[in-house]
């Protein structure tokens, strides 16, 4: 089975090393950064000029792009060589609107396709959103890159489990934000008040990683405050079409907006603390 991977940016180069290291037939590679291609054709990835030849060459298409739009512009590429025998991925962070939209599309060509956005929590999470037959014929595939893989149910499934997902992380993000900016103006240390969480139910994945970079204000991107807003963004477009209101998230967003027209896009999500400190 020869595997395709689209998009190598700083999570699709990892996850296509890691079926590159353990696969046992070719893997080909495309990304519209040749240097990208280049380094992941170093690592024994097979490099293509673009996504149409990955796909005529590979049974399973797997894409990992930044947006909406971006995925559908793979997928509408792509489109005229999909058939019979053929499985799609998309591992983006979108719309899942669109990406329902876009699995009607494929399907109708007569492949398979299904979402399946990662989380990452120590071990990668993968949440998978398509039809059981193929989840389970993919599961395998899956488990190259992650350790933690569920079905959430059918196409989209999989990315409104990851919003929900990022929609807490972000919301856990703000209290702490908001409760450690007022620990400190009562001459509260950033170590005294992640031990004094670490005791209770505040007790949280988020702050026990970030903690220490807060104390030591290293606001070094490891994920851009641009990408969280735009998931913040995915959420409110999402409780908007199911006619929710979300005020906790809806105040998130207000952040993460005044940190984008302060021209904080690139820097480090946790640099939000500086926003509402």
């Amino acid at each position: 089975m020869k595997i395709g991977f689209i998009g190598l940016g700083i999570m699709g180069e990892s996850m296509c090393e890691n079926i590159v290291k353990k696969h046992d037939d070719t893997v080909y590679c495309f990304d519209f950064i040749p240097a990208k291609v280049e380094l992941l054709a170093s690592k024994g990835a097979v490099p293509c000029k673009d996504s149409v030849e990955l796909a005529e060459k590979s049974d399973v298409i797997i894409s990992m792009v930044p947006k909406s739009e971006h995925s559908m512009s793979v997928y509408k590429t792509i489109l005229p060589v999909l058939g019979a025998g053929k499985t799609c991925i998309d591992m983006s962070t979108i719309d899942p609107s669109v990406s329902v939209e876009i699995s009607k599309m494929v399907k109708a060509t007569g492949a398979a396709f299904m979402d399946a956005p990662v989380a990452i929590a120590g071990k990668l999470g993968i949440y998978m959103g398509g039809d059981e037959a193929t989840c389970e014929a993919m599961r395998p595939i899956l488990a190259y890159m992650g350790e933690n893989i569920i079905r959430m149910g059918d196409n989209g499934k999989g990315l409104v489990m990851k919003i929900c997902h990022n929609a807490l992380v972000t919301q856990i993000q703000n209290g702490v934000n908001e409760t450690l900016s007022l620990a400190q103006l009562n001459g509260i240390s950033v170590e005294d008040y992640a031990t004094a969480i670490s005791y209770g139910g505040g007790q949280n994945f988020y702050l026990d990683g970030q903690w220490q970079k807060l104390r030591d204000e290293d606001y070094t991107t490891a994920f851009s405050l641009a990408n969280a807003a735009k998931d913040v963004g995915i959420c409110m477009n999402l409780a908007n079409e199911c006619g929710l209101d979300m005020p906790g998230e809806a105040n998130v967003k207000k952040v993460y907006d005044k940190g984008m027209e302060a021209g904080m896009g690139g820097d480090d999500w946790r640099s939000t603390f500086k926003l509402v400190r």
